[in-house]
């Protein structure tokens, strides 16, 4: 049986003559058998044979074009197998040489790719041929704009291995403004081995794949929101500049205006005006626990009285100061008491925590509490009120503090008592006989 070539894709065909020595009539049964098997066939299959007579048969090769079949020598036997006689089988031997032929299947991903410099691709290779191939990449484009490298710059690959290589696409001028810019390249694949011997790359049929195609997208540094927001606000200052600001100077300005104008005060009765006449009042102020009820009105350490007097039957704008001070953990009470003869028309008061305490304060006209407040809520609070509060005569405005922490003042340095203050105006009027 002589040798054969054939080219994977294609077709071949060998002989092989089956002959009859025996003394009787055979039927000879012929299968191929080694490497050959899955792509070739011998016709007929079966053959009968008078004695001392022969027949040739053919066997076709149709190795299909794949990474599997590769290429060299490659042994092909074929079994003859007597039905009379089978210990007589026979395995005819021959070689088929198997030509080479390369193939690469090529993907480049992804197909665009957007950035302000660079880019990254992946160029996937498989080698589709049936001889181990090294795989170089060229790049291509119109001008001269991009810079391109591959890492690996190349890829040795047996029959049907694949692999990657990355490709990094760089240009060297930023867009700034306005549209992107498009940049269109190829990526070429080739085999080195075709390359070096074209003659054999033509002969073992190589397949020659369209380049790959790709783009890189250069988006600009500020895109076209960017530019419309920076002139909407520019805008806008413009118009802050040239309008609003000046209204709103001129109406702050008017504000203060109407600040700074003196607040008129409640004249006195029978002709008499705030400021003058006779009279006066006193605090009292006396620590939880302290002295008793003998203690005469009008007098203590807790508070003072100032503002002008007033004659029989009239008022005058009147206020009293109470201030109290009071150690970490204790209650401290500080009071005013009306003097006889007197009513207190009480329409104004401000409460002072200028060291910032901690704890609780209550303030009570009389037997009417006003109000507690949390020291640490504030550090100046004012009430006002338009129907003025009367207090009557011998009866006492008191401010009972319960120190919790005493605060910090603008010193820097923990202060070693908490210290309120609470100022109360009104009218202080006589009563009238």
């Amino acid at each position: 049986m002589p040798a054969v070539t054939v080219t994977p894709g294609g077709t071949a065909a060998t002989s092989l003559t089956v002959r009859n020595d025996s003394d009787i009539v055979e039927a000879y049964t012929l299968e191929v058998v080694g490497d050959c098997a899955p792509w070739a066939v011998v016709e007929p299959e079966r053959v009968s044979l008078y004695p001392g007579t022969s027949e040739t048969v053919t066997v076709r090769l149709a190795p299909p074009r794949s990474p599997e079949v590769r290429a060299g020598d490659v042994p092909l036997g074929v079994r003859v197998l007597p039905a009379e006689h089978p210990e007589s089988v026979t395995v005819p031997e021959t070689t088929v040489h198997v030509e080479e032929f390369h193939e690469l299947r090529t993907e480049i991903l992804p197909r665009r790719r957007r950035g302000w410099l660079r880019g990254r691709y992946r160029v996937a290779v498989r080698n589709e041929g049936n001889t181990p191939t090294q795989v170089a990449f060229r790049p291509e484009q119109a001008g001269e704009e991009l810079r391109f490298g591959f890492t690996p710059g190349t890829l040795d690959l047996a029959p049907g291995e694949s692999a990657e290589t990355r490709l990094r696409v760089r240009i060297g001028k930023p867009v700034w403004f306005g549209k992107p810019a498009v940049w269109p390249f190829t990526v070429h694949a080739t085999d080195r081995a075709a390359e070096e011997d074209p003659e054999a790359g033509a002969r073992a049929g190589t397949l020659v794949r369209p380049p790959l195609e790709a783009e890189f997208v250069q988006i600009p540094i500020f895109p076209k929101w960017l530019l419309a927001l920076l002139a909407a606000l520019i805008a806008l200052l413009l118009a802050w500049f040239a309008l609003v600001r000046p209204a709103v100077r001129s109406a702050a300005r008017q504000a203060a205006d109407e600040v700074v104008q003196p607040r008129p005060t409640p004249g006195g009765k029978n002709g008499q005006t705030p400021g003058t006449g006779t009279g006066g009042g006193a605090g009292t102020g006396k620590e939880q626990g302290g002295s008793g009820p003998g203690a005469p009105a009008g007098s203590g350490p807790g508070g003072t009285g100032t503002g002008p007097g007033t004659a029989s039957g009239g008022g005058g704008q009147s206020s009293t100061t109470i201030d109290v001070q009071t150690s970490g953990g204790q209650t401290k009470t500080g009071s005013y008491t009306v003097p006889a003869g007197k009513t207190f028309r009480i329409t104004d008061i401000v409460v002072a925590n200028f060291q910032g305490d901690e704890g609780v304060m209550t303030i009570t006209f009389g037997d009417r509490k006003i109000t507690t407040i949390a020291l640490e809520t504030f550090r100046n609070q004012d009430y006002h009120w338009v129907t003025p509060i009367e207090i009557p005569a011998n009866a006492t405005v008191t401010a009972n503090v319960t120190c919790a922490k005493p605060g910090t003042p603008a010193t820097g340095q923990q202060a070693r008592q908490c210290h309120e203050v609470l100022n109360v105006s009104g009218v202080l009027a006589d009563i009238a006989g």
